[in-house]
């Protein structure tokens, strides 16, 4: 996936999330893709998303890098516009 891609599409968006929502669901994404795919679906560079969504951009790319340890506020804020929140889910079993 490039670093920055192009703002999707309004129907471009809506498959993306919908894909999105399915990998959560199925466990098959970590927080770090996860937000990195939401950043990339807003179609905003690090800076951008992270001042849109009210966090800094320093929390964003520890988050993104997988190297974070971030509050469950910072995490809500990244997803609510998403319609997603943080929350406990059974752990998948192989």
């Amino acid at each position: 996936m490039p670093r920055n891609p192009p703002r999707p599409s309004p129907a471009e968006a809506r498959i993306q999330l919908d894909a999105l929502y399915a990998a959560l669901s199925r466990g098959e994404i970590d927080l770090a893709h996860a937000v990195r795919r939401m950043r990339h679906i807003s179609g905003l560079t690090q800076p951008e998303f992270a001042r849109h969504r009210g966090i800094s951009v320093q929390a964003l790319r520890q988050i993104e890098s997988g190297r974070g340890n971030p509050t469950v506020k910072s995490l809500n804020a990244i997803a609510e516009v998403f319609g997603l929140q943080v929350g406990f889910v059974p752990i998948m079993r192989a």
